[in-house]
């Protein structure tokens, strides 16, 4: 299964958390064999630098002359055999000689078989030469693409970007929100614990709750319920810098799936009026039903593109506007590991002078004296602070009040300040990448 889904995302360019999840739902897996399904195949596209860089040393006539399928087994199976501890390497080298005779001839059997065996003498890999750049050798050793590895250095220098790529390679953490409109987190925390969960108070978020090893929590009683609601940790916070109070009118521009506006919802405890806008109906959709989960009744959906909300809202008449901007989400590759491989330069690009015309566009919505916050879920500077500094010198009615915030008192020391915003990192908290800046109205 994994191998079919490998060969499908390359060859057809299907997302792989897409058809991971259709063909585990179609499967009658265990969740154990599930489990091991996910890990191969986001665990092969991510480290899948590092794997062509090895193969090449050990395949005669070079990988790019090989099927597609051959080359994704031989890859799934150096994976197997390079980063995973509890499959045995022979019988990762003896299933990848099986599915070769079935899917090939003898032929290609016989080739698997001796790539492989040669690997499994040839000890510790990848062995990486001297004399590399430091953005090379970055790019084989944590298999991230040579341009993104450059561009990390440039903007944050050579030990940072080393240390988002590696921590792009860790497994995500499983993060929920609790709902505290129902239920404090200490309660949660406790019934959690109670009921055998390894779980722990988010450092990030003083509404998350980190959970290890608890399956899909979206299957839960307490998310039926509405006590939860699954969200990264660094997602939390930009609800929080909103900082919506009881009674207050806001404005999420581009809203789906919903997790922030909800997030405003329960800290203005579902009193005031919360316009919950997305492009798309059925994600709208979306959005109303979380709202119904979480007992929320302060949340109405609409369905427009974010430039035209200038033109059929009222101006000056919010209290709160998030704009959680479309971006390259470079900051969530640890979720979603082929969008390393996907994205290119010009997309990040093209992506920032979207984000300015939104920013522009949804500002003249907001009263005197209000506050709009403006979020990505990418590490680049080109959507973030250059963003921000360009609406800030066009726009001498706004101000940045980022760095008197709560937030930043939290964040400070570990978040890195960048122009008039909070930029986390992957690393810092093993959270998602992400940016926050708060813009005021002056009065």
């Amino acid at each position: 299964m994994a191998l079919d889904i490998l060969v499908k995302v390359e060859q057809q360019g299907a997302y792989s958390n897409l058809l991971l999840n259709s063909s585990l739902q179609k499967s009658a897996l265990s969740r154990e064999d599930a489990g091991l399904v996910t890990e191969l195949v986001y665990g092969t596209i991510s480290r899948m630098n590092t794997l062509d860089y090895v193969l090449e040393e050990f395949v005669s006539k070079g990988i790019a002359k090989l099927q597609p399928w051959v080359r994704n087994l031989l890859c799934l199976s150096l994976y197997q055999i390079m980063y995973l501890d509890r499959i045995p390497s022979h019988a990762a080298v003896n299933e990848a000689v099986n599915i070769a005779k079935k899917k090939g001839h003898q032929g290609i059997s016989g080739m698997v078989n001796g790539v492989l065996r040669s690997v499994l003498r040839a000890g510790d890999l990848p062995v990486i030469p001297d004399g590399l750049s430091p953005a090379k050798r970055i790019s084989i050793q944590y298999s991230h693409p040579l341009w993104l590895v450059k561009r990390w250095i440039t903007e944050y220098g050579a030990d940072t970007a080393e240390s988002i790529c590696a921590a792009n390679n860790e497994p995500p953490a499983v993060s929920v929100r609790v709902n505290t409109t129902m239920i404090s987190r200490e309660a949660l925390l406790s019934q959690m614990i109670e009921q055998g969960l390894q779980a722990s108070a988010s450092e990030v978020s003083p509404y998350g709750i980190v959970v290890k090893g608890g399956g899909n929590l979206a299957l839960s009683s307490w998310y039926r319920d509405g006590y939860l609601s699954v969200q990264d940790e660094s997602s939390m916070l930009v609800a929080e810098a909103v900082a919506p109070e009881p009674g207050m009118k806001v404005l999420d521009c581009c809203a789906a799936p919903g997790g922030k506006t909800a997030h405003m919802g329960e800290l203005m405890k579902d009193e005031g009026s919360i316009f919950a806008n997305d492009l798309h109906p059925h994600k709208a959709k979306l959005i109303s039903d979380q709202a119904a989960r979480l007992g929320l009744d302060s949340v109405v959906t609409g369905s427009a593109d974010a430039l035209e909300l200038e033109h059929t809202l009222e101006h000056q008449s919010f209290d709160r506007i998030l704009l959680d901007a479309p971006c390259s989400g470079l900051g969530v590759i640890r979720r979603k590991p082929d969008l390393k491989w996907r994205k290119q330069p010009e997309d990040v690009a093209s992506v920032a002078s979207l984000q300015g015309q939104l920013l522009q566009s949804v500002s003249k919505l907001l009263k005197p004296g209000g506050v709009l916050v403006y979020s990505t879920c990418t590490t680049e500077q080109t959507e973030n602070s250059e963003v921000v500094a360009a609406f800030l010198k066009q726009n001498p009615d706004f101000t940045s009040i980022t760095f008197t915030s709560p937030l930043w008192d939290r964040m400070e020391g570990t978040a890195l300040a960048e122009g008039e915003g909070i930029q986390l990192l992957p690393h810092h908290y093993g959270s998602d990448g992400f940016y926050i800046s708060m813009l005021q109205r002056v009065l």
